[in-house]
């Protein structure tokens, strides 16, 4: 089973499939199909324990086991039994089971779950003589299945646990940025450690460590212990070993980086510096307690990304307007020679930067429209 190759989905955060599907290609994987929420490419189970440990955008990669034409509950029972359980999901262990279902027969979606769980179970037992555990704790195996329509896929999630947590944000702050769309946002930058980025309005510092972690090439699933893989027939524990000792070996911590990430809030840098020792990238950031005009910036060309606040509340949008219109100050007075960047989920405020964007990304932060916006300061006396 583990050698076969068949369909690999990369589920994503809305938006985040472009850097999902460049971040398959430079690990050596094929793109076959790109859509709103998930990457398609090919590999077995193997694969897949490869790219738990290195995709920085992705939230889970599952594993097909099979799709078929389905009208109704009890054919998705009859379709699932057919599958070989027996030789993917040990008899003594446990499982979960997570869905997408849409169908005009379904009114409870927890009943298709249900089905699911019967069918696995009742194929299990019958070719061992024995039936597993299942329940909704998702830290060992893990099925997944998508049924929209007349349509069903199932899948391993061979993830179990999702991805999307890179497990050094002990101390978040105040609506933080999830890292997966982080590091989207740190690769839709085009940044390079050969020069600064800068990151004023840090907040836990989310960007600036996944920027550090991708610098040094530190894979986002070292620190992590449990994955659904780990729990399968087959799993060789000595192989995942070699593929950790491979991605520790090629970890360059003491690269020449130059990393700065300020904020005017005392609990927002403690939790960066806190959050940044635990991903190990503590040395690799300059972390400074100022208002994002006072940030330190270096000569030449940078990366500077702010994520200011959105105003979600009745009267807060008014009060920030002079805040993204001083940030349009910022960039034009101190900024020449760089690219900036705002990451924000209130469109109308950034209209109030007053100064015409070169490029425009759109992402979804929880379940926040948003957008980021790419500046060119331009050195001497052109316009921006």
């Amino acid at each position: 089973m583990w050698n076969i190759k068949r369909k690999i989905t990369v589920q994503c955060h809305p938006g985040l499939p472009p850097f999902a599907a460049n971040e398959l290609r430079s690990l050596g994987f094929p793109v076959t199909e790109e859509a709103n929420m998930h990457v398609v490419t090919e590999g077995t189970l193997q694969d897949c324990m490869y790219l738990n440990l290195h995709l920085r955008t992705g939230n889970r990669i599952l594993w097909e086991m099979g799709s078929f034409e389905l009208k109704d509950s009890e054919g998705l029972y009859k379709n699932i039994f057919e599958m070989s359980w027996e030789t993917v999901i040990p008899n003594d262990g446990y499982f979960s089971i997570h869905s997408f279902a849409k169908h005009e027969s379904i009114n409870d979606t927890r009943y298709p779950n249900l089905k699911a769980k019967d069918a696995i179970v009742d194929r299990i037992k019958s070719k061992t003589g024995r039936r597993p555990d299942s329940g909704n704790d998702f830290n060992e195996a893990v099925v997944y299945f998508f049924w929209n329509r007349e349509n069903c896929t199932v899948y391993i999630d061979t993830s179990g646990e999702t991805i999307s947590k890179h497990t050094y944000r002990k101390m978040p702050f105040k609506a933080p940025v999830a890292e997966p769309l982080a590091a989207a946002i740190v690769q839709a930058t085009e940044w390079s450690p050969s020069i600064p980025l800068i990151n004023p309005m840090c907040g836990s510092g989310t960007i600036a460590i996944e920027a550090a972690l991708k610098a040094a090439n530190i894979a986002p699933g070292l620190n992590r212990h449990n994955f659904g893989f780990k729990h399968l027939i087959g799993f060789d524990n000595n192989a995942w070993k070699t593929m950790l000792a491979s991605a520790k070996s090629k970890v360059n911590a003491k690269i020449n980086v130059t990393i700065i990430g300020s904020d005017r809030d005392m609990k927002a840098l403690q939790a960066a510096r806190t959050n940044a020792a635990e991903a190990g990238v503590a040395s690799m950031i300059k972390w400074e307690l100022c208002p994002y005009e006072n940030t330190t910036l270096p000569d030449g060309e940078g990366i500077i990304i702010l994520n200011p606040e959105y105003g979600e509340r009745m009267g807060e949008e008014s009060e920030l307007e002079a805040v993204y219109k001083g940030i349009g100050d910022f960039f034009k007075q101190r900024c020449q020679g760089k690219r900036g960047f705002i990451f924000t989920g209130n469109l109308n405020l950034i209209k109030k930067v007053g100064l015409r964007s070169s490029a425009k990304w759109p992402f979804f932060n929880a379940k926040i429209d948003s957008r980021l916006v790419a500046y060119d300061m331009y050195e001497g006396s052109k316009k921006n």
